[in-house]
């Protein structure tokens, strides 16, 4: 043997014994470990590494590019330079690839596959030897999804966010997906634009790959995880086509090697102190509702249970202090130009868990100061001077409610947030759209919209509860009505609108025995929302008509429909979640 093979070979062994670590970790059971280290070192070798390259911190990276996912199509430019900051840092980079999804690419939605992504995730970071794990994600349910499985295989994990894509140009105005998409399709259905202006701006709402320009779901989602401590600092906003983008995934390559040298586990992050810095975050930014549902499945995996009535009390003192749509007017690039998370964390430093851990070893409070003094901008508003005095999410309770239901209130109109009126009840989806359109449909701007059966287990919990404006209403020029459903909606979505009724109507939830003409009275400012019909009568009804709920003959769905969560315990599956030891927020 040469001298050189000798000098590689020098303090290297097949004895698993010896390491439990790298490419010692995990190793598949064949009775006889020193035989399995042994057959996987021969296998991997067949890819040309080195024994020296072996002896490294081994990091994965989850590789989530899909050709059905626009979102995530820098996935490979990420993968690249998460390499390069691995290697530079004297880790080995493994990247592999994850379920993918993407929210207009999922059928029946993209909730249905969010539980199977956190499954895979976890999954394979357990199957597999990795020290520590780069995730990117960036649509919807793909950053959730991430962080649930990365906090039951309990890794050192670092996110890495896709980032949001760039805004077009229509006839000389901004636009972006997706709160844009919205309002014009509003403009086509009411016939104030036709189907060739239409077509038009169709092509100019994405400009670019990445996620959506506003604060949707995966800009929430991306502001939760900085907030979170979770992302490299000024992780969040750097758009999908930018330098900074790359610049970022490179740190996060290089601080994963960090991490799994120090063992930074995703434990030590994800505390009752960050879960709280991440509500507070949600709040501040309008962030989508979906954010509730998504942080409360990923405190459930840490043993968090959401208190929504203490979230709602935070909501009352933390207003919304960031200009975009759809509570504002600015997009994400703008946002990442005016500092990004750091200047919305300085603006709220004093309602902050100021010592709680970031995944770079350093507190949230230790990260702002290092940011800087910040600067002139007028895309974060200051305490004094809110984009919203509360918070952007309400949550309601009553008699149509019992588990509590949630209002985008700083996106919705303010004169019908005190509203009472008459039930116009569609059934289930089909109902709705065979109908929402009639001209001789029996509705009035008055009145309020009621979707049963699309929540978990009535429909997989699309983003439906979107109800659009009837047809006849919107021709007239109505912009608004109050819509009220046990689905959820987009966070590029806006209006009055009611999400997540728990217990929904397909396992018997008052939602179910709303009939129309009912009278319903919506009071935000009391957290109100309760259904003007007596128990006596509710009884009847649901004597004279039992649910039946759901089931699913094999495969994923009767997995789904079996094990599913109501929208207060996330949406999650319960055989997924640990036993609850603690509540988050902590009530005051």
């Amino acid at each position: 043997m040469s001298d050189d093979k000798n000098k590689e070979n020098k303090g290297h062994s097949l004895n698993p014994a010896a390491s439990s670590e790298g490419m010692s970790k995990g190793l598949a059971n064949y009775g006889d470990r020193g035989f399995s280290l042994f057959l996987r070192k021969a296998f991997i070798k067949g890819a040309g590494y080195t024994d020296s390259a072996l002896e490294r911190p081994v990091i994965g990276i989850t590789n989530t590019g899909s050709a059905y996912n626009p979102c995530h199509g820098n996935a490979p430019q990420l993968i690249e330079a998460v390499k390069r900051g691995v290697m530079l840092a004297g880790g080995l980079p493994m990247d592999f690839p994850t379920i993918s999804i993407h929210e207009s690419f999922s059928n029946p939605t993209s909730m249905y596959l969010r539980n199977l992504m956190s499954m895979d995730t976890e999954e394979l970071l357990r199957a597999q030897p990795m020290d520590a794990v780069v995730l990117i994600g960036g649509c919807d349910k793909t950053v959730p999804a991430q962080l649930m499985g990365a906090a039951s295989a309990g890794l050192p994990a670092v996110q890495l966010i896709t980032g949001s894509m760039l805004t077009g140009s229509h006839r000389s105005e901004r636009v972006g997906a997706c709160t844009d998409c919205r309002r014009y399709w509003g403009k086509f259905r009411a016939e104030e634009i036709d189907a060739e202006e239409i077509a038009d701006v169709n092509s100019q709402l994405v400009a670019s790959v990445g996620t959506c320009s506003v604060m949707g779901t995966a800009s929430t989602m991306a502001c939760i995880a900085e907030a979170l401590g979770m992302t490299v600092p000024g992780g969040a906003s750097p758009p999908a086509v930018t330098a900074d983008r790359i610049r970022v995934a490179e740190r996060s390559g290089a601080l994963a090697v960090e991490i799994a040298r120090k063992r930074l586990t995703i434990d030590k992050v994800l505390t009752e102190k960050a879960f709280e810095n991440a509500m507070r975050v949600l709040l501040a930014i309008g962030g989508s509702t979906n954010g509730i549902v998504h942080l409360t499945a990923i405190a459930g995996r840490m043993g968090f249970e959401m208190d929504l009535k203490a979230l709602d009390r935070m909501g009352r003192d933390t207003p919304v202090l960031l200009d975009l749509k759809p509570s504002g007017q600015h997009y994400m690039e703008d946002f990442h130009h005016a500092g990004g998370m750091a200047t919305l964390l300085r603006e709220l430093k004093p309602l902050l868990h100021l010592d709680a851990m970031t995944v770079t070893g350093r507190t949230l409070g230790e990260e702002i100061e290092a940011a800087g003094p910040g600067f002139k901008q007028d895309v974060v508003r200051t305490a004094s001077n809110p984009i919203y005095p509360q918070g952007g999410i309400a949550v309601l309770q009553g008699n149509l409610a019992p588990g509590g239901a949630i209002i985008k209130q700083s996106a919705a109109h303010p004169k019908l947030m005190e509203h009472e009126g008459r039930a116009v009840v569609f059934e289930n989806l089909e109902d709705m759209a065979n109908r929402i359109d009639s001209p001789d449909l029996d509705v009035t701007a008055e009145d309020i919209l009621v979707l049963k059966h699309i929540g978990p287990k009535g429909a997989t919990m699309p983003e439906a509860g979107y109800m659009p404006i009837p047809k006849k209403l919107a021709m007239a020029g109505v912009k608004d009505i109050v819509r009220i459903s046990d689905g959820r909606m987009s966070g590029t979505a806006f209006g009055t609108i009611v999400l997540h009724v728990t217990p929904e109507s397909a396992i018997g939830g008052p939602l179910a025995y709303v009939q129309n003409n009912d009278r319903i009275r919506l009071s935000v400012e009391n957290r109100e929302l309760t259904l003007l019909v007596s128990d006596e009568e509710l009884a009847k009804r649901r004597a004279a008509k039992p649910v039946v709920i759901p089931t699913a003959q094999r495969g994923y769905r009767k997995l789904f429909l079996e094990s599913v969560t109501q929208a207060d315990k996330g949406v999650d599956f319960d055989f997924l979640m640990p036993p609850m030891t603690g509540k988050v927020p902590k009530a005051k």
